[in-house]
């Protein structure tokens, strides 16, 4: 199994939303794909909260790198 990545996941979403869009699938696969988008939103989701997080640690740690919260949406880290 080839490892996911952010970029990988949002190619095969608009592969997905695509083949949903045509309207040439059945509906029990349309089903499968829409599982398969929603699993895909989740690790896409979460892989996003990952890399806000990091930077912010890293606009902590550094004083040439911030990021302000008014930037991105997100908890607090403090």
């Amino acid at each position: 199994m080839k490892k996911l990545d952010l970029e990988k996941a949002m190619v095969r979403l608009e592969e997905i939303a695509d083949l949903l869009e045509s309207g040439e699938k059945s509906l029990d696969e349309s089903l499968e794909l829409f599982q398969e988008a929603t699993d895909l939103v989740e690790f896409c989701s979460q892989s996003l909260q990952n890399a806000e997080t990091k930077l912010k640690i890293l606009g902590k740690k550094g004083e040439k790198f911030i990021v302000h919260d008014s930037d991105i949406e997100s908890n607090d880290l403090d």
